[in-house]
């Protein structure tokens, strides 16, 4: 039978620890990086505010408001476009980053399981090579599904930034050729 040492158990411990503090630092990055952001934004809303306000203020006539409007709302859209960008570029790579530790913390798991599968058959008794084949049949079984899951929202993941990069330059740009026809009508 496998017996656990305490070296063994302190061991597994400390990996446990240091990967827990790995997902800790990478969350409190992560955070640190969308609160940047996040003041940033507000800073600029704020300028920006003040800015249009006075620039509202020196308005004389009715026309000179709608173009204003017009002219004053491309920017704050395209502000507005690139701070989603922005917070969807930090959690993608948090996202990443919180897969990378996943897949290893598997692999680890994966080799201790052999491990102390290996060390099992060691002290099976004859026999038993049916039962340790089937739980080695039933582990690659879950290895290879698990793989294919991870390529499968890997894929799904490339998929949807493709499609909202791709969906928000179609914004951009139509926002863009909507501001000239605005002018115009006014």
């Amino acid at each position: 039978m496998y017996n656990t040492t305490p070296e063994q158990l302190a061991g597994a411990n400390k990996a446990n620890v240091e990967t827990l503090l790995t997902i800790a630092n990478t969350a409190f990055a992560s955070a640190e990086r969308l609160a940047a952001l996040n003041l940033n934004a507000a800073r600029m809303l704020l300028e920006d505010t003040v800015n249009n306000a006075k620039s509202m203020m020196a308005v004389r006539d009715v026309q000179d408001l709608m173009g204003m409007q017009t002219a004053l709302a491309q920017p704050m859209f395209e502000k507005a476009v690139a701070y989603s960008r922005s917070v969807y570029e930090i959690a993608t790579q948090s996202q990443g980053e919180f897969t990378k530790i996943l897949d290893s913390q598997y692999v680890e798991m994966n080799k201790n399981v052999s491990s102390a599968l290996d060390n099992a058959v060691k002290g099976a008794p004859a026999g038993s090579d049916v039962a340790v084949a089937a739980v080695k049949s039933a582990i690659a079984a879950a290895n290879s599904a698990y793989e294919t899951m991870n390529k499968a929202a890997k894929q799904v993941a490339e998929m949807t930034e493709a499609n909202v990069a791709a969906a928000t330059s179609a914004t951009v740009k139509a926002v863009g050729a909507a501001a000239p026809k605005a002018k115009k009508a006014a």
